[in-house]
């Protein structure tokens, strides 16, 4: 698992690039504040691979996972998950949705 940084993850999004972004916090977390476009499937889910698959992910897809801030491991989690259900394109990013609006950058939900 890749980790990136708020500014690579940044450059994706600005250039189209084709991810799978997923916020796995709970649906609470996810209404209050949300990176835009990203999906919210929480880590702690049973079924949480099946629920990566049914956005149409695959194993090879790029899908970036992101929690509240560097000291969540959520994030860390769920992509071991995923590396151990056989998917290969894993990145996580480490400081979460705190870290991103501490840059300003854009968001959605209830904060924004």
């Amino acid at each position: 698992m890749q980790t990136l940084t708020r500014e690579a993850l940044k450059a994706m999004m600005d250039r189209d690039e084709e991810v799978v972004l997923v916020n796995v916090l709970d649906p609470s977390a996810f209404e209050q504040a949300h990176i835009p476009g990203s999906y919210n499937v929480p880590a702690t889910e049973k079924e949480f691979e099946a629920n990566i698959r049914a956005l149409g992910a695959s194993e090879d897809s790029r899908v970036v996972l992101y929690c509240s801030n560097f000291e969540c491991n959520a994030s860390h989690a769920a992509g071991k998950r995923l590396e151990q259900a056989g998917f290969r394109n894993v990145h996580r990013y480490a400081g979460g949705i705190e870290d991103w609006m501490g840059a300003g950058y854009p968001i959605e939900g209830e904060a924004a």
